[in-house]
């Protein structure tokens, strides 16, 4: 008996043990922490200590708590930066993050945060082919200009990626190829430079990396990343298509470009990888970085690691393009807003996938897929609860009954799990094909399936809908159209984060447009089209759509840019793709929104849709420094240890000496209080001349509704290239005899000749 008694003792205090341990596990969570780098260095280094001081510092943190509280286990150093910024991302308790914050020198602490990710005809829509276009004006420039793409890594044998006829690495590039999980140096040539992955800050968040369905390298296993970095600098593929349909050249926007590829997810990123990631770009030596991750919602940028190592990057010279969101279409979505970022929304081309749904009362329907097989027959459709139990609307996996689908179309609901999941479900209950119905907006961007389907819009699909409940027995075909070309475009996807700028509503973001939807570009070959595991199929290039596709075009064409202008800034560069960029479409009518059957604002396309052979000719630019940037942060009222997270040991004057609005910005966001009437307010700009040596502008104003605006001066004389010039703009709030919109919106413009250097205005009261 007492044996037995022993035995329970040792067990409950086994368990108590083990609770201990889960609990301060439990506990336990990655930080970013930014430290200053005097205060550190010189008491460490006054300590005579022999070990990095990332390690004192931790260790010193292991002496405190310990002396409080025993801690079941110590801090764990996931990355240390020196160079970028002083600090380092560690796994702490709630007790040695206090004690961490005693430490003389420490200044902040930001908890780690799980990210998300978020062509052939795409070169020809904006201009860069034929004998007129950039490529063609552009053939003797410089190869380079290398791209850093952070994503989901790459296939490095893809013919996209191959350096045929390419010159020697540039001199500069300090980067190299890792080795890893199927994954060798020799996968890197002249045209993929450098390769790397980053996974501790995924692992220390409880990740898996499991190595039968990922590579624990820079190899691509999810397809984002290779389509990404296709997109921004793939070499020209001919005969390029997906199931015949696209068929073409597909080519990256600056094909001869280099390119670093960085992978952070797997699939998800943490904060902390991405962070490490750019870090280690900024030091490798690349010229643009391109990254379709977003944050679920956008924070303020002294707690936003992104923005804040965008920032380093911006100083550095090197152009940082971000995507702006697929939370759309609602208010105040946009991400990724740091007005040194370029913010990119996602848009339309001309070309589309179109099917024809024929109900059987003789309606038909417009849809869109990329299915290529012959038209079913009139079959029955089943919708709900004649097709399965709860959430057959939606076929989530086990709600289809295969007595009730099989041989049937499946209506399903967009929403909870993707297309090619819904299809997957409707197949293995024997069904014979899909309707996808759209609960908002008339976006058709569709993704592979494995079995006939078609995507319809919202007015088409609430019309099925209504004809599926008026008859006992609904029927309907589906017949399949192939690729058509010269449709209205672009578009505002719906899918696109909106504005207006949560975080700093006196810069619009997003700040441009691109082609984001249904975007061709290269896949891996491990890789089915539709990511499905039961899919078998593997193709050289696969469409797919998302901001993530709309960034990397800006990328490329940033890199072209680039090539043409050595001497540019990264805000020299994008304030000529957001001056030139155009707000009417193929069709001579202002650019559509696809979610509100109307024309799209600036809190959608920013200042329109890139364009980028204007932009390689801008006539005038509104370029801003690194310090303009930090005095404008000081206009946002950051105190001294916010400050420091972007330069170390300034201080912003005590006297301001810039209101938010005064940021030498390419477009104006004006803000009113609604109790408030007749009140004015002054911003200032300035342009720099890169167009003719001797040239005058004139200004055209186009006044929001609600707003008086006046310009002074109304003209702008230039007697040589590199003059500035500035002017002031006055906004006037007027007296609202009537309700008016929340927003109003128009636009500034200085024209010269060919030249119209155009800023969009959008005034909101709030």
């Amino acid at each position: 008996m007492k044996t037995v008694i022993k035995i329970l003792n040792a067990m409950l205090l086994l368990l108590a043990l083990i609770a201990v341990i889960s609990s301060a596990s439990a506990d336990k969570q990655t930080y970013i922490v930014h430290l200053d780098r005097t205060k550190i260095t010189n008491t460490y280094n006054s300590l005579g200590n022999s070990k990095p001081w990332h390690q004192a510092v931790l260790d010193s943190v292991v002496d405190v708590s310990s002396q409080e509280e025993h801690e079941a286990t110590p801090p764990a150093l996931i990355y240390s930066y020196e160079t970028v910024f002083f600090g380092f991302a560690a796994t702490l308790s709630a007790k040695q993050l206090e004690s961490l914050k005693k430490i003389d020198g420490f200044v902040s602490a930001i908890p780690d945060k799980m990210v998300s990710l978020h062509t052939t005809r795409s070169p020809q829509f904006l201009g860069l082919r034929g004998s007129k276009g950039l490529w063609h004006s552009s053939a003797g420039l410089h190869s380079d200009v290398i791209i850093g793409v952070v994503d989901t890594g790459i296939w490095p044998e893809h013919v996209s990626f191959q350096d045929h006829g390419m010159p020697p690495v540039p001199a500069k590039w300090k980067g190299n190829c890792e080795k890893g999980t199927k994954f060798s140096p020799s996968n890197c040539n002249r045209k993929l430079i450098g390769a790397r992955s980053f996974y501790r800050g995924y692992l220390a968040h409880g990740g898996k990396i499991n190595e039968t369905e990922d590579y624990l390298s820079a190899r691509d296993s999810n397809g984002h990343g290779t389509h990404t970095a296709s997109t921004a600098a793939g070499n020209l593929v001919e005969n390029a298509n997906l199931f015949r349909l696209a068929n073409g050249s597909a080519a990256g926007m600056r094909y001869t470009s280099r390119i670093a590829v960085y992978k952070v997810c797997w699939p998800r990123c943490t904060s902390v990888d991405i962070l490490a990631a750019m870090v280690q770009a900024i030091e490798d030596g690349v010229d643009v970085l391109s990254i379709s991750i977003v944050f679920d919602e956008a924070e303020p940028y002294y707690q936003d690691f992104l923005s804040i190592a965008s920032f380093f990057a911006f100083a550095s010279g090197i152009f940082v393009s971000f995507s702006a969101g697929n939370s759309g279409p609602g208010e105040y979505t946009v991400v990724n807003t740091a007005p040194w970022i370029m913010t990119v929304a996602a848009s339309t081309i001309d070309r589309s996938f179109p099917t024809t749904v024929k109900l059987g009362n003789g309606q038909t329907f417009e849809g869109s897929s990329f299915y290529t097989g012959k038209a079913t027959k009139q079959l029955p459709i089943v919708y709900g609860k004649t097709a399965g139990s709860e959430g057959a609307e939606f076929c989530f996996a086990g709600t289809l009954n295969p007595k009730l689908v099989k041989g049937k179309i499946v209506i399903c609901e967009q929403g909870h799990t993707i297309p090619a999941e819904k299809g997957e479900q409707v197949k293995l209950a024997g069904g014979a094909a899909m309707l996808i119905m759209s609960p908002q907006g008339e976006d058709l961007h569709t993704g592979v399936n494995v079995l006939p389907d078609a995507l319809l819009g919202a007015l088409a699909s609430e019309a099925v809908r209504k004809y599926v409940n008026s008859t006992k027995t609904p029927m309907a075909s589906i017949s399949f159209k192939g690729t058509t070309y010269g449709n209205r475009a672009p578009k505002v996807a719906m899918f696109s984060s909106r504005g207006p700028n949560l975080v700093g509503p006196d810069v619009i973001k997003p700040d441009v447009t691109a082609p984001g939807v249904d975007i061709l570009a290269a896949w891996p070959a491990g890789t089915s089209p539709s990511r499905l595991k039961n899919d078998k199929r593997r193709v050289l290039l696969n469409i797919i759509s998302g901001t993530s596709m709309s960034c990397p075009h800006v990328s490329g064409i940033a890199a072209l840019l680039k090539s043409k202008h050595r001497n540019w800034s990264p805000a020299a560069i994008k304030s000529a793709l957001m001056t030139t960029a155009y707000t009417i479409d193929n069709k001579g009518k202002p650019i559509a929104d696809l979610a509100f059957y109307g024309s799209a604002t600036p809190f959608a396309f920013g200042s329109g849709h890139v364009d980028p052979v204007k932009a390689s000719n801008p006539g005038l630019i509104y370029d801003i420094t690194p310090e303009n940037y930090i005095y404008y942060l000081c206009s946002l009222n950051y105190d001294d240890s916010q400050i420091s997270l972007f330069l170390e040991g300034f201080r912003c004057p005590k006297k301001a000496t810039m209101q938010p609005g005064d940021l030498n910005y390419p477009s104006f966001a004006v803000n009113f209080s609604h109790k408030t009437q007749n009140i004015t307010v002054t911003y200032t700009r300035t342009v720099e001349n890169v167009g003719i040596p001797k040239s005058s502008y004139k200004v055209s104003v186009k006044e929001p509704k609600g707003v008086s605006v006046i310009v002074e001066p109304k003209s702008l004389n230039f007697k040589k290239l590199g003059q500035k010039l500035s002017y002031k703009v006055s906004f006037t709030g007027l007296i609202r005899k009537k309700t008016v919109p929340s927003s109003s919106f128009g636009s500034l413009v200085w024209v010269s000749g060919n030249y119209r250097v155009r800023s969009p205005i959008a005034v909101t009261w709030y």
